[in-house]
């Protein structure tokens, strides 16, 4: 094989990381770390109340690389969460962000840096893989990461009528910010762990999602519960307006923030409530499950649009081993699976079979991939015969990728995280 082949085992990288990166922890060094990640982005620096009220938090990791003066250049840093895996199994992992290198210092290793250690650091704190939002693609799959779940924008017709046989039931109600502070979590906690793709967030999101300090708590936000008519909340949704230009008659516009919920008649009453407020045009969301079917219950199904489709969630498998095992399977089988970690320097082989993972180590592999291509279905949004059509996985045994699709194959909801981070 060719020394480029993303297939071939790789030798291990160099121990001694070409720029050096020393862990934060003064919180002067967080913010300045910090106001560098915002200024990658072209924004201002942190406000002294934003940063008052959620900057940090003490169970972060935050991470620092210098260039040949001293200074801090580049930063990262990453939270515990834990993250649902097919079958509803829960793992640890680092939720990454805050991912920058000043302007003037990229396109020098300093990136690569920082993604290493904190991915060696991750790994050795017992975390079976990390996840991040990307802003831009380009960048993560060389360090690994592949994207695990994607999500839909959507545009839905205010006043939209809705099939006699949609579902119903339950009841909407809305809540003012101290009992959204006090509900929304737990809620968000129950049912992130019944979907593919969920993950808990930590008190500081809620702080930031809920009670914005600067500029934007001056924005209007609303948010509602849904009720089951068993009597027990089922979902919720946070959302906000954007006014439209009287002027010219335009109309306003509902932007979901969050929208989750249990099922289908939860979901369904969350987006009637929505498409029912008064003086708005039409309701909008950045990121939706891909089997969130409006228009199979909307009297006129054009009244939900999809108005783009992109990526949701990037996972990094670092235990694969651990993440094999705890995830659940489909029946079928056997598969041999060979998984090769380029950036990191390690090649494993797993057996996969009548519902669980095992290691293989010295068996011919049936099929084999990177680690960020293994990250396309894992959580369960892409089949294996589709990656080994894209040229993602190698199959080495014919018949090898329909066997492997019955056993990615999980019966459940459609992979989605619908956190920003």
């Amino acid at each position: 094989m060719s020394p480029d082949d993303p297939f071939a085992p790789h030798p291990a990288p160099p121990a001694v990381a070409p720029h050096p990166v020393r862990t934060l922890t003064d919180p002067a060094d967080r913010r300045r770390a910090f106001d560098l990640f915002l200024g990658t982005l072209h924004h201002g620096p942190i406000t002294d109340d934003a940063w008052e009220a959620h900057g940090q938090a003490p169970d972060e990791h935050w991470l620092g690389v210098a260039d040949p003066s001293g200074a801090v250049v580049g930063s990262a840093y990453s939270f515990p969460t834990r993250l649902t895996l097919p079958g509803g199994a829960r793992v640890p992992v680092a939720a990454v962000s805050g991912v920058g290198v000043r302007p003037d210092r990229t396109r020098a290793g300093r990136l690569t840096a920082l993604m290493r250690a904190q991915l060696t650091a991750a790994r050795d704190r017992g975390d079976v893989a990390a996840v991040l939002r990307a802003s831009e693609a380009g960048i993560y799959g060389r360090y690994g990461y592949g994207v695990a779940s994607r999500a839909d924008q959507v545009r839905v017709t205010a006043g939209a009528a809705w099939r006699p046989e949609a579902p119903a039931g339950g009841t909407v109600r809305m809540l003012d910010p101290d009992e959204a502070t006090g509900l929304l979590p737990g809620l968000q906690e129950r049912l992130a762990a019944d979907r593919p793709g969920g993950m808990t967030r930590s008190a500081r999101w809620w702080r930031r999602a809920l009670r914005p300090a600067g500029p934007p708590a001056g924005e209007y936000k609303g948010v509602a519960v849904h009720t089951g008519t068993d009597g027990v909340d089922d979902g919720f949704v946070v959302w906000g307006v954007a006014e439209g230009d009287l002027a010219t008659g335009g109309t306003d516009e509902v932007r979901v923030q969050q929208l989750w919920a249990a099922g289908p008649a939860a979901t369904a009453g969350l987006w009637r409530f929505l498409t029912g407020l008064d003086l708005a045009g039409a309701v909008t969301s950045w990121a939706r499950p891909l089997d969130e079917d409006l228009d199979l219950v909307l009297a006129d199904s054009r009244a939900h649009r999809v108005t783009g489709r992109g990526d949701d969630l990037w996972l990094r498998l670092l235990d694969p081993d651990a993440a094999l095992r705890a995830r659940a399977w489909g029946p079928g089988g056997p598969v041999v699976l060979r998984v090769h970690d380029a950036f990191l320097g390690d090649t494993g082989t797993w057996r996969l079979a009548d519902g669980a993972a095992e290691t293989a180590a010295g068996t011919d592999p049936d099929l084999e991939c990177a680690v960020d291509a293994l990250a396309a279905a894992f959580l369960g949004d892409r089949s294996p015969s589709s990656l080994v059509a894209a040229g993602r996985w190698r199959e080495l045994t014919p018949g090898a990728r329909a066997r492997a699709d019955a056993l990615f194959a999980v019966p459940g909801p459609a992979p989605w995280c619908g956190t920003f981070f």
